[in-house]
């Protein structure tokens, strides 16, 4: 393949997943591009805590997390609509850090590393043809032996595609919407919290520069009761909880709008479909209490690129590479996802969080092992 469209690997989407990949398979001397429909640096809806699990892989990526003077979290408070709260320390801990700095850092060693980052540019579809991957743009095509999709919980290409997920009904797993603040507070940096209301929960942490992350997830229904105004949905709903009440009413946002993201999907979907690999939250969105989704995105990458590099290197045919990645990606996330799903059925009802909490409170040894089966280990 010798024409300056034409590459090893084509990734579509330029989160932590595809920038992740890209670094790995540049570093190995693979020709790559990458196409994100946004230009570094920008925001993104997103808890922004990392667990410590991906700590070291970062730091080999070549992230200098250690000069940063991140905040370390290692403790977590949930608590109910009610009020009724637990507060553990997490086994292994995390850090925060906002989607604005590290996507843009992650950017800018794909860059030096070899890889051509496009940004600005939508891929508009991916059609396979002959062995090769054919990218869409809707200006230009580009080609390669294999193409990846990291474009996030629910992109224009799903819907194109009509990928399986994006035809169901509205249901508890599949119409949710996220909205995210920066903010200045008096909050412990060490903690992460995690505060019910009824049908959803919002999430603080710190993240550099003295900030902290404000993120919640809820149905659409709920902002529709509400006239579609988020104000009126936070008064009406959230603040019934009181540590949110206290938090919103004590707070200084600095965005002047918040960010938001609609039809989030929670429904299992495919890890490879018409020989495409689907990683991140392309692959699965992650429920926010299996963990967390940035490090599972960026471990969805390690294992990718493994089996992405024994088939380029010719060890194993197309069709193994493939069934190798998905077997992988379930053998790692399967059980945690499946954790994640059923706690989430408790938390999205207002009786049973409070029942639950109400619960686990007199029993720490329950909720550590709960806490382990939603996180993973080191990679």
């Amino acid at each position: 393949m010798n024409n300056s469209n034409t590459y090893d690997v084509a990734i579509a989407g330029g989160g932590l997943a595809g920038l992740a990949l890209s670094i790995q398979l540049a570093k190995a001397g693979y020709a790559v591009a990458l196409f994100e429909k946004e230009r570094y640096p920008f925001h993104k809806v997103c808890g922004e805590y990392i667990s410590l699990e991906s700590w070291n892989f970062l730091e080999e990526l070549g992230l200098p997390l250690s000069d940063w003077g991140l905040p370390v979290i290692r403790r977590v408070q949930v608590s109910a609509p009610n009020g009724e709260y637990i507060e553990h320390e997490l086994p292994l801990g995390g850090f925060g850090i906002s989607r604005y700095k590290i996507d843009a850092e992650l950017a800018g060693i794909a860059r030096s590393s070899g890889v051509v980052v496009k940004e600005g540019i939508k891929v508009t579809d991916i059609t396979f043809e002959r062995s090769v991957a054919h990218i869409h743009t809707g200006s230009d095509i580009f080609h390669a032996k294999l193409a990846c999709v990291t474009a996030g919980k629910r992109s224009n290409l799903d819907i194109k595609w009509r990928r399986p997920f994006t035809l169901h009904r509205s249901n508890r797993l599949n119409n949710f919407i996220g909205v995210k603040y920066h903010i200045q507070t008096d909050f412990p940096s060490d903690l992460i919290a995690l505060h019910n209301f009824k049908d959803g929960y919002c999430g603080i942490s710190r993240i550099e520069d003295g900030r902290y992350c404000l993120c919640y997830m809820t149905t659409a229904a709920n902002l529709q009761m509400n006239g579609n105004s988020i104000p009126e949905m936070e008064k009406n709903i959230l603040y019934r909880n009181p540590f949110l009440s206290a938090i919103f009413s004590s707070s200084v946002k600095l965005f002047e709008q918040p960010l938001t993201i609609s039809q989030i999907s929670f429904e299992r979907r495919q890890r490879v479909e018409d020989h495409m690999l689907f990683i991140g939250d392309a692959a699965g969105t992650i429920p926010p209490l299996s963990g967390n989704g940035m490090s599972m995105a960026l471990h969805g990458s390690k294992i990718a690129f493994r089996s992405i590099d024994a088939f380029l290197k010719g060890h194993i045919a197309r069709h193994e590479m493939e069934q190798e990645y998905a077997d992988r990606w379930s053998r790692q996330f399967g059980r945690r996802i499946w954790t994640g799903r059923q706690l989430q059925r408790w938390f999205g009802d207002e009786k049973r969080t409070n029942l639950l909490l109400h619960s686990l409170k007199p029993y720490p040894k329950l909720i550590s092992f709960l806490i382990r089966q939603t996180h993973g280990q080191p990679f």
